[in-house]
């Protein structure tokens, strides 16, 4: 996972690019942090990204970064902020790049709905791994209300027909659970929900996003350690 910092520099395509080695407990602090979402909006020359072992997290980064100890972070004009959610919107509006919510009240009002749900969505989903229990209705409904969340408007495979914050707020969620889910619950989140299906087909042929996406193997490795699974 990373933080991040913002600095001066023209806003670029999207790039190749090799991430810094990830810094751990013995590691000294940097002199700069980071959020993510920057790809989305060409600005790897704005926002330095700075990884944070998470199973190895230093504790120069609670006490003098973030104190709420979460990643990412954004440090920008003196001030550093947090939580995904919150730090997509604010890129979105404080840096240039392209507008990623649109002008049309009905579709921006969808996407904050869609934004303030994404936490339950996610609780919905990790539950019942965290529990060790099975599959539950609660996952089904999850799903399937994305299914439906993704059919409102019919001019893109997108949650708001074109590619927006909205998706941002969803697509490392449904990366992650969707692999959990396979390998852990023999179950295909998207089987049966074709709307689901072509979003995270369309979402992988975007390169901002598959730049930063996690090899699927460290990605299980991680859930493994984390809900103690052999």
């Amino acid at each position: 996972m990373a933080a991040a910092a913002a600095g001066p520099g023209p806003t670029s395509a999207p790039a190749k690019e090799t991430l810094p080695p990830a810094l751990g407990s013995t590691s000294q602090p940097p002199p700069v942090f980071d959020g993510t979402t920057r790809n989305f909006k060409g600005l790897q020359d704005k926002i330095e990204l700075v990884a944070i072992d998470l199973q190895d997290k230093p504790a120069w980064y609670k006490e003098k970064v973030y104190p709420q100890g979460t990643v990412p972070s954004l440090e920008h004009n003196n001030e550093i902020r947090g939580e995904s959610l919150d730090l997509i919107r604010y890129i979105d509006s404080n840096f240039d790049g392209p507008a990623r919510l649109p002008e049309d009240a009905a579709k921006k009002q969808f996407a904050d709905e869609l934004i303030a749900y994404a936490d339950a969505f996610t609780k919905a989903l990790y539950s019942p791994l965290m529990a060790h229990a099975d599959m539950s209705d609660e996952v089904v409904a999850a799903l399937d209300k994305l299914e439906a969340a993704l059919s409102k408007f019919n001019d893109g495979p997108f949650f708001l027909g074109q590619f927006s914050l909205a998706d941002i707020a969803y697509v490392t969620i449904l990366e992650r659970v969707q692999i959990y889910y396979s390998h852990l619950r023999n179950y295909d989140i998207a089987k049966g929900r074709p709307n689901l299906e072509r979003f995270i087909e369309e979402m992988n042929k975007i390169d901002a996003y598959t730049q930063t996406k996690n090899d699927p193997l460290f990605l299980l490795d991680l859930a493994k350690n984390h809900l103690k699974i052999a």
